[in-house]
Protein backbone atom coordinates (compact mmCIF):
# COMPACT_ATOMS: atom_id res chain seq x y z
CA UNK A 1 0.00 0.00 0.00
CA UNK A 2 3.01 2.30 0.82
CA UNK A 3 1.36 5.50 1.29
CA UNK A 4 3.34 9.04 2.36
CA UNK A 5 0.37 11.13 3.75
CA UNK A 6 0.64 15.21 2.84
CA UNK A 7 1.03 16.89 5.73
CA UNK A 8 -1.91 19.35 5.49
CA UNK A 9 -3.65 15.36 4.54
CA UNK A 10 -6.66 14.26 6.33
CA UNK A 11 -8.16 10.33 6.38
CA UNK A 12 -11.65 9.82 6.72
CA UNK A 13 -13.15 6.44 7.88
CA UNK A 14 -16.66 6.18 6.60
CA UNK A 15 -19.28 4.08 8.43
CA UNK A 16 -17.18 0.89 9.45
CA UNK A 17 -20.27 -0.10 11.43
CA UNK A 18 -21.80 -3.95 12.14
CA UNK A 19 -24.61 -3.28 10.57
CA UNK A 20 -22.76 -2.57 7.31
CA UNK A 21 -20.73 -5.42 7.53
CA UNK A 22 -21.72 -9.24 6.70
CA UNK A 23 -24.29 -10.43 9.65
CA UNK A 24 -25.41 -7.10 9.98
CA UNK A 25 -29.31 -5.36 9.28
CA UNK A 26 -27.91 -3.50 5.87
CA UNK A 27 -24.75 -6.11 5.24
CA UNK A 28 -22.58 -4.13 2.78
CA UNK A 29 -20.89 -7.79 0.63
CA UNK A 30 -17.43 -7.72 1.81
CA UNK A 31 -17.84 -4.90 3.56
CA UNK A 32 -15.43 -6.33 6.38
CA UNK A 33 -12.79 -6.78 4.13
CA UNK A 34 -11.89 -2.99 4.74
CA UNK A 35 -11.06 -3.54 8.02
CA UNK A 36 -7.32 -4.74 7.72
CA UNK A 37 -6.75 -2.02 4.83
CA UNK A 38 -8.07 0.80 6.47
CA UNK A 39 -6.29 -0.48 9.46
CA UNK A 40 -2.83 0.04 7.56
CA UNK A 41 -4.05 3.56 6.31
CA UNK A 42 -5.01 5.09 9.77
CA UNK A 43 -1.82 3.77 11.36
CA UNK A 44 0.57 5.50 8.67
CA UNK A 45 -1.40 9.17 8.78
CA UNK A 46 -1.17 8.38 12.77
CA UNK A 47 2.76 7.96 12.15
CA UNK A 48 2.92 11.47 9.98
CA UNK A 49 0.95 13.44 12.67
CA UNK A 50 -2.20 13.62 10.05
CA UNK A 51 -5.93 14.19 11.48
CA UNK A 52 -7.74 10.41 11.23
CA UNK A 53 -12.00 10.92 11.47
CA UNK A 54 -13.86 7.76 11.96
CA UNK A 55 -17.42 8.47 11.36
CA UNK A 56 -20.70 6.64 12.04
CA UNK A 57 -24.43 6.60 10.71
CA UNK A 58 -26.65 6.93 13.99
CA UNK A 59 -29.96 6.90 13.66
CA UNK A 60 -32.64 7.77 16.35
CA UNK A 61 -35.29 4.72 16.76
CA UNK A 62 -37.85 6.59 14.84
CA UNK A 63 -36.43 8.18 11.01
CA UNK A 64 -37.73 8.80 7.89
CA UNK A 65 -34.50 7.14 6.52
CA UNK A 66 -36.23 3.92 7.77
CA UNK A 67 -38.68 2.35 5.20
CA UNK A 68 -40.98 1.67 8.67
CA UNK A 69 -41.26 5.13 8.30
CA UNK A 70 -41.30 6.03 4.90
CA UNK A 71 -37.97 5.85 3.61
CA UNK A 72 -35.50 3.31 1.38
CA UNK A 73 -33.76 1.30 4.12
CA UNK A 74 -34.45 -1.00 6.68
CA UNK A 75 -33.26 0.32 10.49
CA UNK A 76 -29.85 -0.14 10.83
CA UNK A 77 -27.31 1.83 13.08
CA UNK A 78 -29.24 3.11 15.72
CA UNK A 79 -28.30 5.32 18.60
CA UNK A 80 -26.63 3.09 21.25
CA UNK A 81 -27.25 -0.30 19.97
CA UNK A 82 -24.26 -2.68 18.73
CA UNK A 83 -25.63 -2.42 15.07
CA UNK A 84 -24.35 1.51 15.14
CA UNK A 85 -20.43 0.38 16.92
CA UNK A 86 -17.83 0.03 14.85
CA UNK A 87 -16.39 -3.10 13.68
CA UNK A 88 -14.86 -4.86 16.52
CA UNK A 89 -11.67 -4.98 14.38
CA UNK A 90 -11.00 -1.15 13.39
CA UNK A 91 -8.38 -0.12 15.09
CA UNK A 92 -8.83 3.25 15.70
CA UNK A 93 -5.67 5.26 16.77
CA UNK A 94 -6.01 7.39 20.41
CA UNK A 95 -6.35 11.19 18.24
CA UNK A 96 -8.89 10.11 16.29
CA UNK A 97 -11.76 12.96 15.86
CA UNK A 98 -15.01 10.56 15.96
CA UNK A 99 -18.12 12.12 14.04
CA UNK A 100 -21.95 11.83 14.01
CA UNK A 101 -24.38 11.91 11.43
CA UNK A 102 -28.12 11.24 10.59
CA UNK A 103 -28.99 11.98 13.91
CA UNK A 104 -32.15 13.66 12.97
CA UNK A 105 -35.85 12.63 12.62
CA UNK A 106 -36.08 13.42 9.21
CA UNK A 107 -32.56 13.18 8.52
CA UNK A 108 -30.96 11.01 5.80
CA UNK A 109 -27.15 12.26 6.47
CA UNK A 110 -25.06 10.07 3.41
CA UNK A 111 -22.21 12.87 3.40
CA UNK A 112 -19.63 13.02 6.58
CA UNK A 113 -19.91 16.73 5.81
CA UNK A 114 -23.48 16.39 7.15
CA UNK A 115 -22.11 15.00 10.75
CA UNK A 116 -21.02 16.54 13.64
CA UNK A 117 -18.05 15.69 16.35
CA UNK A 118 -18.32 14.96 19.73
CA UNK A 119 -18.52 18.53 20.73
CA UNK A 120 -20.66 19.23 17.93
CA UNK A 121 -18.91 20.84 15.40
CA UNK A 122 -19.30 19.91 12.13
CA UNK A 123 -16.68 18.58 10.20
CA UNK A 124 -15.96 21.10 7.19
CA UNK A 125 -14.95 23.62 10.17
CA UNK A 126 -13.00 20.55 12.38
CA UNK A 127 -11.13 20.11 8.80
CA UNK A 128 -10.13 23.64 8.50
CA UNK A 129 -9.20 24.16 12.32
CA UNK A 130 -6.36 21.64 10.97
CA UNK A 131 -5.04 23.46 8.27
CA UNK A 132 -6.68 19.94 5.60
CA UNK A 133 -6.50 20.43 2.12
CA UNK A 134 -6.29 16.65 1.08
CA UNK A 135 -9.04 13.93 2.16
CA UNK A 136 -7.94 10.45 1.48
CA UNK A 137 -11.67 8.46 1.98
CA UNK A 138 -12.52 4.76 2.45
CA UNK A 139 -15.38 2.96 4.04
CA UNK A 140 -18.56 2.00 3.50
CA UNK A 141 -20.47 2.21 1.29
CA UNK A 142 -19.12 3.42 -2.42
CA UNK A 143 -22.22 4.08 -3.86
CA UNK A 144 -23.96 6.19 -1.19
CA UNK A 145 -21.77 7.40 1.97
CA UNK A 146 -18.78 7.35 0.28
CA UNK A 147 -19.61 8.99 -2.55
CA UNK A 148 -21.84 11.73 -1.13
CA UNK A 149 -18.76 12.15 1.29
CA UNK A 150 -16.04 12.39 -1.47
CA UNK A 151 -18.78 14.87 -3.67
CA UNK A 152 -19.21 17.33 -0.85
CA UNK A 153 -15.27 17.32 -0.23
CA UNK A 154 -14.76 18.73 -3.77
CA UNK A 155 -18.04 21.09 -3.83
CA UNK A 156 -16.34 22.51 -0.23
CA UNK A 157 -12.87 23.02 -2.29
CA UNK A 158 -10.80 19.85 -0.63
CA UNK A 159 -8.59 17.50 -3.11
CA UNK A 160 -9.86 13.79 -2.52
CA UNK A 161 -8.75 10.81 -3.03
CA UNK A 162 -10.74 7.22 -3.28
CA UNK A 163 -8.85 4.63 -1.08
CA UNK A 164 -10.53 1.95 -3.82
CA UNK A 165 -8.85 -1.11 -1.89
CA UNK A 166 -10.70 0.33 1.39
CA UNK A 167 -13.95 0.93 0.21
CA UNK A 168 -17.12 -1.60 -0.91
CA UNK A 169 -20.52 -0.56 -2.46
CA UNK A 170 -24.11 -1.96 -1.37
CA UNK A 171 -24.72 -2.15 -5.62
CA UNK A 172 -28.54 -1.91 -4.62
CA UNK A 173 -28.62 -2.77 -8.71
CA UNK A 174 -25.98 -4.34 -10.15
CA UNK A 175 -22.69 -1.97 -11.22
CA UNK A 176 -23.77 1.11 -8.68
CA UNK A 177 -20.53 0.85 -7.08
CA UNK A 178 -18.60 0.98 -10.07
CA UNK A 179 -20.82 4.07 -11.83
CA UNK A 180 -20.06 6.19 -8.11
CA UNK A 181 -16.44 5.43 -8.94
CA UNK A 182 -17.05 6.77 -12.33
CA UNK A 183 -18.89 10.09 -11.20
CA UNK A 184 -16.35 10.82 -8.29
CA UNK A 185 -13.23 10.46 -10.81
CA UNK A 186 -15.96 12.76 -13.16
CA UNK A 187 -15.90 15.54 -10.19
CA UNK A 188 -12.07 15.74 -10.39
CA UNK A 189 -11.34 12.85 -7.49
CA UNK A 190 -8.46 10.61 -7.67
CA UNK A 191 -9.08 6.72 -7.60
CA UNK A 192 -5.85 5.35 -5.55
CA UNK A 193 -5.27 1.97 -4.20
Amino acid sequence: MPLTPEPDSALLIVDVQNHFCPGGALAVAGGDEVVPVLNAYAEAFAAAGCLVVADRDYHPSRTTHFAQFGGAWPAHCVQGTPGAEYHPDLKLPRETVHVLKGMGAEEDAYSVFQGRDLAGRPLGELLKERGVRRLYVGGLATDYCVRHTVLDGLKAGFAVVVLEDACRGVNVQPGDADCALSEMRAAGAILAS
